[in-house]
């Protein structure tokens, strides 16, 4: 049987009893709720749980679960020549999901931007045949094996024509965010970078439960090597956290602040 952590959403194999703790929230940078760890089993999720949609643009779909369920991120379905790409995984995969991924082709593979969204990616891939490619830097963090489960090394994975995943570091050693580099380009940078809820910025953290910031070095790194890619949207791993125009001067601007504040 398959638990979910309810403050995290991570997925663990269950064997006669719950697990003792999750292993992602006691790391510091998520977090053990004051109430204590509560575990959900993936049916109950599914059957209490469905998955809203939003479609983007004409190629691009994002989808999160409701009611709110653990960290609250949001998936997205890029769609390509090549077949679809899930980038960051949702914990619920529900009947309405399978059937409606499955009429848009079905996926070709999934990729995943740190360890606080992997959740649910085994059944994901188990159910659409579908690789996970994952940076090693991560594996530690890797709760349930699976057969489809690809780690990779480097700073570059491409994923099909004009897409790739770029590891940025940051909030993990294997911190990703996902280039699509057709037309202006765009990112899809789960919470690797951060976007503030005015969207007119971003900012980037170790820990964001606990409020723990990055050295003025790696925010360095990441925003030099964002400069090196073409993208003027850039979509966050939270609902309504879009930037629609010139994503890569505020992302160079707010890594300006967030260098100068550390001074």
């Amino acid at each position: 049987m398959i638990v979910l952590c309810k403050a995290c959403g991570t997925s663990y194999e269950k064997t006669d009893s719950h697990p003792q703790y999750c292993a992602i929230c006691n790391d510091e940078r998520q977090y053990v709720p004051a109430t204590g760890q509560k575990w959900i089993d993936f049916s109950t999720l599914c059957a209490s749980h469905t998955n809203k949609w939003q479609q983007h643009n004409g190629d691009l779909l994002s989808i999160r679960t409701v009611p709110d369920f653990a960290i609250n991120q949001r998936a997205f379905i890029l769609r390509t020549p090549e077949g679809n790409i899930l980038w960051d995984c949702i914990a619920t995969l529900d009947d309405a999901t399978k059937m409606l991924i499955a009429s848009l082709g079905g996926l070709k593979a999934i990729a995943i931007s740190h360890p606080h969204y992997y959740t649910t990616m085994q059944d994901w891939a188990a159910e659409f045949n579908a690789p996970i490619y994952l940076h090693a830097s991560d594996s530690e963090w890797v709760m349930r094996d699976s057969p489809w489960i690809r780690f990779w090394q480097g700073d570059t994975l491409e994923l099909a024509q004009d897409v790739s995943v770029i590891r940025l570091g940051g909030h993990f050693s294997g911190g990703c965010v996902l280039h699509w580099a057709r037309n202006e380009g765009l990112v899809l940078s789960g919470d690797i970078v951060q976007v503030t809820p005015g969207t007119h910025a971003v900012s980037f953290m170790w820990s964001y439960p606990n409020m723990l910031p990055l050295p003025a070095a790696t925010v360095s790194d990441i925003t030099h090597r964002l400069s090196t890619v073409k993208f003027k949207q850039l979509y966050g791993a939270f609902e309504g956290k879009d930037i629609k125009d010139n994503a890569d001067e505020i992302v160079r601007r707010s890594g300006e602040k967030y260098i100068y504040c550390l001074r």
